[in-house]
């Protein structure tokens, strides 16, 4: 029998002939571009980001005289437009931005944005804000997949106006209504105060008239006249004249 150390012995021997020619055939595939795909996938990973499949042409260069003539599905499909468009609107004063308004009257969804647009910040009144407004809600559905959420924000913004003008008409009732009724009441306080003023003066007057009445006495050296014992004497008979009469 052989021993179990020389058994083990052989074993350990042919163990590390084999990782030898391993790492040989290894290294030489690496040398001659023989790499797995796997080993390819771990040392450049496909991290690149996917391509847009469409283009959108910026509008940033675009001068604002030159963007309200352009009319184009290219241009009006493309939300940079739009953003250029209300960059341009917050330059010009509310005198031009009617005058431009006006030039865009047509009933679509194009025309109702860029008038939208430019009168959003031309200090309308309420009444206008809610005319285009309307106009815009007739023709939402027209507008395109791309301007879409451009759009919302947008019309969200100008229903928050539209919302803003009625609170603040509200509070300015409500604050006329109360100082109106705080005018009241301060007359109605001034009149109070006067008549309680009154009514003090006549209660001091009373009060000193009954103090006065109060504390005044006979005077020491007082007598009744002659004429006054005398209409008493006769009004009075003694007491000698009635028994005489009995």
């Amino acid at each position: 029998m052989i021993p179990i150390f020389t058994v083990l012995s052989r074993a350990c021997r042919a163990w590390r002939r084999m990782m030898t020619c391993g790492a040989v055939v290894i290294a030489s595939s690496l040398a001659g571009g023989c790499v797995p795909d796997s080993v390819h996938s771990v040392i450049h990973p496909k991290d690149e980001l996917p391509q847009p499949r469409q283009q959108l042409d910026d509008y940033l260069t675009v001068g604002c005289t030159r963007i309200w003539q352009l009319a184009e599905p290219a241009s009006e499909n493309n939300p940079l437009y739009w953003l250029r468009a209300m960059d341009c609107a917050r330059s010009l004063s509310p005198a031009e931005a009617r005058v431009i308004a006006h030039r865009h009257e047509e009933p679509t969804w194009q025309e109702a944005f860029r008038r939208g647009i430019l009168l959003a910040d031309a200090r309308i009144t309420p009444q206008e804000r809610q005319r285009y407004m309307t106009t815009l809600d007739a023709t939402a559905d027209s507008v395109p997949p791309h301007v879409q959420p451009l759009y919302q924000v947008w019309r969200a913004g100008q229903q928050l106006q539209l919302k803003l003008v009625a609170e603040r008409g509200r509070y300015n009732k409500l604050r006329q209504t109360t100082d109106t009724e705080l005018e009241g009441m301060r007359v109605q306080q001034t009149h109070l105060q006067s008549q309680l003023e009154a009514t003090t003066r006549k209660l001091k007057s009373l009060t000193d008239i009954e103090r006065q009445l109060s504390t005044r006495k006979p005077s020491a050296g007082y007598l009744p006249d002659a004429s006054q014992v005398s209409s008493e004497g006769a009004a009075a008979p003694d007491s000698h004249s009635v028994k005489e009469k009995q």
